[in-house]
């Protein structure tokens, strides 16, 4: 394969009838049913659907955390068989440790790997001041708002430089004006980043203020109903898109398809 076809591939998902059976005392429950998308590189898409539709299943089946039944998932031309460095987790809450500074804390991979150095400490620093946090090094979490915890598992989540990044509705804890707020910054930190995103949300609207696309799942077992372009010009603020008669058109659409 030549370099240039590697750059291509660098955070592109290719997922190909990906199905997941939880086994139970009442018998098999199937989770997930044929799921088949491609996500280029650099994308932002959100999963949306009923409440245990798979969203989070799928998320964790991409990242490794959890086999798939049959199907396959494929990340930069390589099948995902376990937790893949390649890829970054944000999840509900923060998850952060609370004796250790906001500064250990984001080192926290780089332990994990054994590449504790200045080079690491560097791209701690980098990454804080990527998402306003730089003035915080050697606080604590309790120290901090929900909201600025939220970025501090972000920058965590990006530190390792990852090419993709998976989000299990990591602003569904937090306050509507804070969500707002975390939501604008998300975009920049992408803009900024360009990494792929693959965000998980019960939220219509922040999935479409968010997103390249929307991936509309069935009630389980999870199956693809939909996928939808957003086709909101960015960069993007909520004044432009709720002013927008395509966001209010789209809402409608995912609310009718999911209910």
């Amino acid at each position: 394969m030549s370099a240039s076809k590697q750059t291509v591939e660098r955070g592109r998902i290719e997922i190909r009838q990906a199905s997941k059976v939880y086994d139970s005392a009442a018998g098999d429950i199937l989770a997930l049913d044929s799921i088949e998308l491609d996500i280029e590189p650099g994308e932002f898409v959100s999963i949306v659907g009923p409440s245990g539709c798979g969203k989070s299943t799928l998320l964790r089946c991409i990242g490794g955390l959890l086999s798939l039944s049959s199907g396959e998932i494929v990340i930069g031309g390589k099948t995902v068989t376990e937790p893949d460095p390649r890829i970054g987790y944000v999840f509900q809450k923060a998850v952060l440790l609370p004796w250790r500074t906001i500064e250990e804390n984001v080192l926290l991979p780089f332990e994990i790997n054994g590449t504790v150095d200045d080079t690491a400490r560097e791209k701690v620093y980098s990454v804080l001041k990527m998402v306003g946090l730089e003035d915080y090094l050697h606080h604590h979490p309790n120290e901090l708002s929900g909201g600025m915890q939220q970025r501090v598992s972000v920058a965590r989540g990006l530190v390792m430089q990852p090419e993709i990044l998976l989000m299990d509705e990591p602003f569904g804890a937090l306050d509507a004006q804070t969500r707002d707020t975390m939501n604008v910054e998300l975009l920049r930190i992408w803009a900024e980043a360009g990494t792929t995103i693959v965000f998980v949300t019960h939220d219509i609207g922040e999935a479409l203020f968010l997103s390249d696309r929307v991936l509309m799942l069935t009630a389980r077992p999870g199956r693809v109903r939909d996928v939808l372009d957003v086709p909101m010009p960015r960069p993007r603020s909520f004044e432009k898109v709720e002013g927008d008669e395509r966001f209010w058109q789209l809402r409608q659409v995912i609310r009718e398809a999911l209910a």
